[in-house]
Parts: structure tokens; sequence; C-alpha cells
């Protein structure tokens, strides 16, 4: 347990310094192999949804279990296999990637350049960019991408090594290219959806702890308990209501997706994100980053004393 805690904090050093690879990432190489494998399994218009649904969780397989399985047997060599642990958990992980996307972005805001702003938020979100609100946007896509570029990929490296931050990482990469539910993914995609969610499941509650530790607490556990349950996805709902609350921020509200505008619910309390936010967004991730690096050092130095 100390040595995973030692190539965690390494990882994580490594990232921060180096950042993502410019060049050749692998996961811009499963992506690519991820197009074509839809392209092939996807079927015709006369394909029935759940033929669909059966392909699509095909894809899953075919595109997880080599990935995974060649993880876990370059991690198991003696010597070199701390070596390649630290390195999937080092392309896994986004600490560095998720300030280098959102600090652009309130610097535009402080130089009175909203196109600039907003073209660049719309790299972190989904939704229209001309509709965005820019800074309740970009302050939604950091801490929700606390978790889910982060926080889960901490969480699996610590629970099944190298192999656990790879499998974690590439369901999440397809769960961003087909857990849509539009009509081309509600069936093809709902697996990658599902087999998110259980991945999510823990990490994310672990993540929305974090933020209620490092922020207005008792308010953050409220609005996670309260609110959470109306957002529509059970993981993004606790991290974004407890890092909301956390922040004593008001987060959620009207969304346009794709010319179609979507209601969904208010999280936290307190006055609408400002450009100042964004920063101070960055900053409770990077505070959790720490808390968890020394939360797995105590707990690697009990179990190995």
């Amino acid at each position: 347990m100390v040595t995973t805690a030692l190539l965690a904090l390494a990882a994580v050093l490594m990232d921060w310094l180096l950042g993502e690879p410019r060049r050749r990432h692998p996961l811009v190489g499963f992506g690519s192999l991820a197009d074509q494998l839809e392209r092939k399994l996807y079927g015709d218009a006369k394909i029935t949804a759940p033929a669909r649904r059966w392909r699509g969780a095909l894809a899953v397989l075919l595109l997880i279990l080599p990935f995974t399985a060649a993880a876990a047997a370059l991690t198991a060599l003696p010597y070199a296999g701390s070596v390649f642990s630290l390195l999937m958990l080092y392309l896994a992980i986004g600490h560095r990637s998720l300030h280098d996307h959102a600090r652009p972005v309130a610097r535009a805001l402080q130089n009175h350049n909203e196109d600039e702003a907003r073209r660049l938020t719309s790299r972190m979100v989904s939704r229209d960019s001309a509709a965005l609100d820019i800074p309740s946007a970009a302050t939604e896509s950091v801490l929700e991408n606390g978790n889910d570029g982060v926080f889960g990929a901490l969480f699996w490296f610590a629970i099944a090594g190298g192999a656990g931050a790879v499998l974690y990482r590439l369901v999440n990469t397809l769960d961003a290219m087909w857990g849509y539910r539009n009509e081309r993914y509600l069936q093809f995609g709902w697996s990658a959806a599902r087999l998110d969610d259980v991945l999510n499941y823990v990490p994310a509650r672990l993540t929305a702890l974090t933020y209620a530790l490092l922020g207005q607490t008792r308010q953050a556990l409220n609005c996670w308990r309260t609110q959470a349950p109306a957002w529509d996805s059970p993981n993004a709902g606790p991290v974004m209501a407890a890092g909301a609350g956390a922040l004593g921020l008001t987060l959620g509200g009207p969304a346009r997706y794709q010319g179609e505008w979507h209601q969904r619910p208010e999280l936290g309390t307190g006055r609408t994100p400002q450009v100042l936010d964004i920063e101070r967004a960055l900053r409770l991730v990077r505070h959790g980053v720490w808390l968890w690096l020394c939360a797995l050092l105590i707990v690697g130095g009990f179990v190995h004393a």
C-alpha cells in the first residue's frame, strides 16, 4: 500500500510537471479505434433497439478487455511493473489538463474577451456555446471533471493498480463518446454509460465528501443530501451539489443542448459564479488531490506497519 501511495504521488507530480502528452496520447488512438469499431458494429436502421444495445455491449467488451488485461500483465512484471503502473496512472489522470483548460477561460474573461472565453468553454462542455453562462459552465465543468478526470482514476488505482486506472479511464472515454441520450446512442451507448455509472459510484461520493470537507462543510452536505437526487446523473449530482455548496455558489439551471433547452435543477446555494470562482473551483480540486494523497500515505503506513 505504501508503494501504491508513492506511485500515486509520483504520477500526480509527473502529470503536473509534464501535462498530457501533446503527441500520440494513447487515449486519442483508443478513441480512433472506438470510432472504427462503432462503424462496424452499429448497424443500419433495420437493427432493433435490443440488438443495438447488445452490439454496444459487445463493442465495450472488445475495447476494454484486451487493454485492461494487457495492463494487468504489465503491472505484474517484477521490477518493471511499478514503472508501468506509474505511466498508466500518469496517462489516466487529467489534473494539469483541467487547469490548462479552465484557466485560459478565466484569463479571457478578465481581458474582456468574451468571444474567446466562449470558444474555450465550448471545449470543456457539450452545451451550445452561444447560450453559455461562461463562469457557471466552466465552474461546473471543473467540479464534475475533478471526479471524472482525477479522483476516479486515483480511486481505481488505489483499488486495482495500473489496470484499475486504465479500466476506469477507458470506460470514462467511451461514456464521453457514446453515453449520450440521443437517437443514435441511447441504445448503442447504454452499456458504456451504465458501466461508467458503476465505476464512478464510490469515487463520486468520495469526491463529494472531499469537496464538503474542504469548503463550507455543513452547507455542502445539506446540498448533497437534498439536491443531488434531482439531478439526472446519479454521480454528477452529488459531486456538483457538494462542490457548489462548498463554494457557496448556485449552479445548474437552464442549459441548451443541440438547440434544445433543458430545465436542470439548481444545485448549491448562494450567488451565481463569477470569473474568480473558476480558480476557486480549481483550488478545491487541488486541495482535494493533496488530501487524497496524504490519506493514501497514512493508510499505507498503517497497513505496512
